[in-house]
């Protein structure tokens, strides 16, 4: 068995996958409009990380589920982003929007880790 995606719903995809372009430098794979829902992939090594349309999810789902809401807490999701420059990555997401959880911090073992919420979707680390 291989890990073949990671898919997160959003209300807007094109403007989800806009920022992680702006942010993370990451390339679109495919933008999808599928009439009553909207699906795209964004290259990231040998792993899909995809997002779709919440009005998706309400069709796989129909017991219901949280929607990933930027007012509020974010949701138990992390996406780790290896970098061997996190100051810059951060200045660059906080410029496409990300908003901090925490500061950068140096972890044991020397890696440097930096907590953000990233705009309609989840939190992120370096």
């Amino acid at each position: 068995m291989k890990f073949g995606y990671t898919v997160i719903w959003v209300d807007d995809v094109v403007k989800t996958v806009e920022f992680y372009e702006k942010a993370f430098g990451l390339v679109r794979r495919t933008l999808q409009d599928k009439g009553q829902s909207i699906w795209a992939e964004i290259e990231t090594g040998s792993t899909t990380l995809a997002f779709s349309s919440s009005s998706e999810a309400q069709k796989l789902f129909p017991g219901g589920f949280h929607v990933n809401d930027p007012t509020q807490p974010p949701p138990l999701i992390q996406i780790s982003f290896i970098t061997p420059d996190v100051g810059s990555a951060y200045m660059r997401a906080i410029g496409a929007g990300a908003k901090t959880l925490d500061a950068p911090k140096s972890q044991p073992g020397g890696q440097m880790m930096l907590v953000s919420a990233i705009p309609m979707v989840c939190w992120c680390r370096w």
